[in-house]
This record gives C-alpha cells, structure tokens and sequence, in this order.
C-alpha cells in the first residue's frame, strides 16, 4: 500500500508562536485533500523556531483535533539528545505512529557515529522509530550498510524518510533492509514513482500542502495499477518542482500559495525567512494555476 504522508507547514501568529486555530484549516485542507498521513514539525514545518514546550503542546493539539483521521508522525529531533528522546516517548501516548527523527546537524558524523545515534536513541525509546536522512541540511548521510546494521540490532526501527538527489541511495537501502519489517518513502516529490518500484513505500512531499489532491489521485492510481493515470498525475508534480527553488524558505511561499488556493491562514515564517518578493510569488502562482489547470482537464 503506497501513502503520500504531508510534511505539513506551520501556521504561526505575530510572534512567531503556532496559531492553533489557523492550523486546523490546514489540517482540514489536507485531510479532505486525501493525503494518507502528516508529518508535524518537520523541515517544512520550521521545526526549529519552537522550544520543546511549545513542540510537545503543538503535538498534543495535531492528535487531538486530528483525531485519528489520518496517520500522525511527529519531527522530535533536537539538538540536544535527552530532549529528543523525551519529545519522541511523549508522543506515542498521544496516538502518534512513530518519531520521525533527523540526525544531529551542525556537527559532521561518519558511518559509526551515525550508527551509535540511531541506535542508542532507538533502545531508549518506547515504541518505534523513523530516520529521517536529510543530508544537505546535516551534512552527512546514513550508508545503506549502516541501515542494515541497525535494522539487526533495533526491531522497532521501521522505516525511513530518505531525502536525497539520487533516489538509488534508497533504492539500495530498500535491498539492505529486505527481511525486516521496513518501510522507506523518498523525502521529494519527483522521486515517488522510482521509489515504489524500487521496493518503496511512497513519499513524504512537501507539495502534497499545495496540491493533495493531485498527490492523493497519484497514489491511488499507483495502488490501483492505473499507470496511464500514475504518469499523468507524476508529470503534474514533476512540473511543480521548481516550486521549491524559487525562496530560499519554500514553506514561506507554500503558505502563500495554500492562500491563493482559499487556504484562510497568516503567511507568518519564522525569522528571517518572512519576507518574498512579489515578482517570485507571481511566478510561482501563474505556475500553479497552469498545473491546476490541467489536471482539472484530466
């Protein structure tokens, strides 16, 4: 069963704090949208303008209005490693399937000490666990082998989000971890098709906030073996790619753009990504409205 899961913006107020309220617009729009799950605070989310207080209040609000509707993951990566193992035990109680958790950035690893993380936080935690392998934010990458190793070592590790520009990283993980229970989705939009037929499970795509019904129609013509369908949906996505380099903070223009599309939130982003010029949001609405436009004719 293939998933698109939203790595879903945050709305914040003036201060930069989460609006609860505007949120749940959000999650309204993904969730008739057809999206299959959300992720709450990660990159896309702006994860790191909030403390661990305003982190676990903010999870505790997603289950609760939520409410089961979707499936829930949770970003709980911190910098400091006792908070993220205290932020990912929380949100199992709260209905959450698993913590999604980037590795330590800032500081470069190698292989072992990417092993000695992963698997040092999967023994403290109390259900399972998702990697979230971000390596142009990092500065490292987690090896195939070293996912295998873990994966013998740790049977609540079960899957992971793999951002990377070439999607045969995940490909080979997905042969490394063949006899687990494991679930690998690629971490960008375009690379979803190659994802699923490598052994893959789907996708976790920040476009998904812009666009879910053309993410949901896209998986549900890949489960339903519709590949005449699958491409024409992928080809829309792959048109809207180039969403993501128009703003150094793309979550700033995806709010905007969920506005244009009568999404009624603040474009607020954290500081200092909140301000866009008009001639880049232009250009990233007219291409939104064209692949709108087609995919209505579809």
């Amino acid at each position: 069963m293939y998933k698109i899961i939203t790595p879903v913006i945050t709305v914040f107020d003036e201060h930069e704090k989460p609006d609860y309220e505007a949120n749940k617009k959000v999650i309204d729009f993904l969730v008739q949208g057809g999206v299959d799950g959300i992720l709450v605070l990660g990159s896309t989310g702006e994860f790191t303008g909030l403390t661990k207080k305003e982190k676990s209040d903010f999870f505790k609000f997603y289950a609760e209005y939520t409410n089961h509707r979707v499936e829930l993951y949770a970003g709980t990566g911190c910098m400091n490693f006792e908070e993220t193992v205290e932020l990912s035990n929380d949100i199992y109680s709260m209905g959450y399937a698993a913590p999604m958790v980037i590795g330590p950035y800032y500081y470069g690893l190698d292989q072992e000490k990417i092993f000695i993380f992963y698997d040092t936080l999967a023994k403290a935690l109390k259900g399972d666990l998702y990697i979230y392998n971000f390596p142009a934010r990092t500065g490292h990458s987690i090896a195939p082998q070293t996912v295998k190793k873990l994966l013998e070592e740790n049977k609540n590790i079960v899957g992971l989000k793999d951002s990377v520009p070439d999607p045969n990283h995940t490909n080979l993980i997905c042969l490394e971890a063949e006899g687990h229970a494991f679930t690998a989705y690629s971490g960008f939009d375009d690379q979803f098709l190659y994802n699923i037929s490598s052994g893959g499970n789907g996708c976790i795509g920040g476009l998904s906030n812009i666009v879910p019904e053309i993410w949901s129609d896209l998986v549900k013509a890949s489960n339903n073996k519709d590949f005449e369908r699958s491409l024409q949906m992928s080809y829309l996505i792959h048109k809207l790619m180039p969403l993501y380099d128009m703003d150094s903070n793309f979550s700033l223009l995806f709010k905007k753009l969920m506005v244009h599309r009568g999404v009624d939130i603040s474009t607020k982003a954290i500081f200092p990504f909140d301000q866009i010029q008009d001639t880049v949001y232009k250009k990233a609405e007219t291409l939104l409205d064209s692949v709108l436009g087609e995919y209505r004719k579809l």
